[in-house]
């Protein structure tokens, strides 16, 4: 007899892999003249959730984002890339990985890494309660190493999370009142 699960079907990487590209203008800038960081991380929070809402297959929230690193600055003039993928996936969440690149909008050189960041996606159906995301099938080495790493991640975030809500209720019972 065969078993019916409610699990949804597998999904690969390039399924959802996006990459959503801007041109930074003197909007974008801040005290220093270079492109605000806010700016860049609403250009990865929008590539990562449209990778999370394709992989999901319906909406999905931002849960959180880990490690965002500013590697360069981006300058007004400068094409600026930003490619997501789906790194990890839970029960509902989803880990999205986020490289960004840029490039001068008017030269023939090669784009370069000036940024890169993890967020982590939570499907939510239309009342706003989790909902079950298919899993991730790696495609390539490459993709294989991201999932490894992004457990990674997942455990050391958890963790963390586990070691904060310790030390609150140690201060609680102490009687530290925070």
């Amino acid at each position: 007899m065969t078993e019916i699960s409610d699990a949804p079907a597998g999904k690969p990487v390039s399924a959802s892999r996006t990459t959503l590209s801007h041109i930074m203008t003197a909007n974008d800038t801040n005290l220093l003249g270079t492109v605000h960081g806010g700016v860049i991380m609403k250009l990865v929070d929008d590539a990562a959730g449209a990778v999370a809402g394709r992989h999901s297959g319906g909406p999905a929230v931002t849960a959180s984002m880990d490690e965002m690193a500013f590697l360069a600055p981006v300058r007004v003039g400068d094409l600026v890339h930003v490619k997501a993928q789906v790194n990890w996936t839970g029960r509902s969440s989803m880990e999205i990985g986020v490289r960004v690149l840029a490039e001068r909008w008017n030269e023939s050189t090669p784009a370069t890494q000036v940024g890169s960041a993890y967020l982590v996606f939570a499907a939510v159906d239309a009342d706003g309660k989790p909902r079950t995301v298919p899993p991730v099938i790696p495609e390539t080495e490459q993709d294989e190493r991201r999932n490894q790493e992004a457990q990674i991640r997942r455990t050391h975030r958890l963790a963390r999370r586990q070691a904060i809500m310790a030390l609150r209720e140690e201060r609680a019972a102490q009687g530290f009142d925070e």
